[in-house]
């Protein structure tokens, strides 16, 4: 148990061994909290509108132990960070995510497995951990999903349920036991049916897989889908009647694939989109080939007449070589360096053609929608806008009308770095904007975190509220908007 209040005492303390002091992501705005906090009735600057109801959650990387070997970012235990409105007032809380691999930390034991720069469990059978090859922190995305949250992990691990309002972990989700492997990160609710669409895939195999849940949480379709090869997918596309898959040219090299370690490679092949009815058969899928490039985040998807339309971040270089400053942790570095612009695809189904549209050159990412028009025709897409350094950092967030491109932008304060935001439908709302921006931001010097509310019509106006946190959130992952009406006690 000493090392255990050494572990923790490193954390608070911003104390790390000499290797990580190289390590910038568990530094400034990226260093991990050491305390879960609960604060009720916080101060408000401006006045928090009372058609506000619901919360906002943000999930995130929080190691609860300072590492003592190479540690990526994306290797820190799930954090979960809310804000709660409710009758003009507001409350905060973070808890970690109860997954069965920091829960078996936290009591000691040994799990076998460790991030990303590490060999992998692959290496060793005797690990007993099956395709959970990496530790399964639960740290990347949150789905609000039949009344409770859904904290997901972007290798596709096991999906645990927590409870919205008090971030409690409630257990592992299996979907009353169907649930045949795991869930990537980056599932869809459609808000019409309620159902949740999620996918599935091997780091080592060459296959991936997709399914429906429905909104009582019952899996009604899950399918296998071969592929050429293993891939790393990291999101897909929902429509009102078709899911579209991602089979992209970012890789594991021979040499990552032989000794089970995460190295990848840009292969020369095209990207190639997979779209399938939701409740269609792995053989169903219709692919279709466009330019390499390579997708982290999807903004929405829909139809419209003989075309599929997908809108999403496609990465560009970003121009930064790997900076030796860094030592080991150089590449990470500089494959974290998002460089991405806002692009539209259609897909006919008919003729089997391919459209690509650039709707800007902003560098932006992290795109988020009203959720109500998730899989609909949405006009507006809220992204935040990548800093131009080597270091992730959102430094304001930018409001892009997906029909010509246009775009509104809110900058944060120098030195404040921000997190993916979430669209909050206003209590009433009569319009697809009519609503609020919601996200948390953080000053890296003084290490103050806050909410700010925007409300979407005016964005560019600034905050209508902000709301001074009691307690530092670091940047972290994605988040969204549980509507208050909704959400189980």
């Amino acid at each position: 148990m000493a090392d255990d209040a050494a572990a923790s005492r490193r954390i608070e303390t911003g104390e790390l061994t000499p290797l990580n002091e190289m390590n910038p992501y568990l530094q400034g705005l990226y260093e991990p909290v050491a305390k879960e906090t609960t604060a009720l009735d916080l101060p408000v600057i401006g006045e928090l509108p009372k058609d506000l109801y619901g919360a906002f959650v943000r999930n995130g990387p929080n190691p609860a132990q300072a590492p003592a070997g190479l540690h990526h970012w994306f290797d820190g235990d799930g954090m979960v960070h809310a804000i709660h409105f409710e009758n003009g007032k507001a409350e905060y809380r973070n808890r970690y995510v109860g997954t069965d691999d920091y829960r078996a930390e936290q009591a000691g034991f040994a799990i076998q497995a460790g991030g990303v720069l590490a060999p992998s469990a692959r290496s060793n059978p005797a690990s007993g951990r099956g395709d959970l090859v990496y530790k399964d922190t639960a740290n990347t995305d949150l789905v609000f999903h039949n009344g409770s949250l859904m904290a997901l992990w972007y290798i596709s691990g096991k999906p645990v349920r927590v409870n919205a309002r008090t971030l409690e972990t409630i257990g592992n989700e299996t979907f009353g036991g169907a649930l045949p492997r795991h869930v990537s990160a980056h599932g869809k609710v459609d808000p019409k049916t309620g159902e949740f669409c999620f996918f599935d895939y091997s780091l080592y195999e060459p296959w991936m897989s997709f399914g429906v849940v429905s909104a009582d949480n019952q899996l009604t379709n899950f399918q296998k889908v071969d592929l050429p090869g293993p891939r790393l997918p990291h999101d897909m596309g929902l429509t009102e009647n078709y899911i579209i898959l991602h089979d992209l040219p970012v890789v594991f090299t021979d040499a990552g694939l032989r000794n089970a370690m995460w190295q990848i490679k840009v292969a020369d092949q095209p990207a190639r989109f997979g779209v399938v009815p939701k409740t269609g058969t792995g053989d169903q899928v219709r692919w279709f080939e466009t330019d390499t490039c390579y997708i982290y985040h999807v903004a929405n998807c829909w139809e419209d007449g003989d075309e599929v339309v997908m809108t999403a971040c496609m990465m560009t270089p970003n121009g930064f070589p790997p900076n030796p400053a860094y030592g080991p942790y150089a590449s990470m570095v500089n494959v974290l360096a998002l460089n991405a612009v806002p692009v539209e695809w259609r897909m006919n189904m008919v003729t089997g053609q391919v459209k690509k549209r650039q709707l800007d050159d902003r560098v932006g990412e992290f795109p988020v929608v009203n959720l109500d028009y998730t899989g609909r025709k949405a006009n507006w897409s809220y992204h935040v806008a990548m800093a131009p350094q080597e270091l992730q950092r959102f430094s304001g967030l930018i409001k892009y009308d997906l029909n010509t491109g246009a775009a509104k932008t809110h900058d944060f304060a120098l030195g404040v770095g921000g997190s993916e935001p979430a669209f909050a439908p206003r209590i009433g709302a009569v319009d697809e904007d009519d609503g609020y921006v919601i996200v948390f931001t953080t000053d890296e010097a003084t290490g103050q975190s806050e909410v700010q509310v925007i409300a979407a019509k005016d964005f560019e106006a600034g905050p209508v509220a902000r709301i001074p946190l009691p307690a530092r959130v670091p940047a972290g992952f994605h988040g969204t908007w549980a509507p208050g009406d909704q959400i189980v006690a």
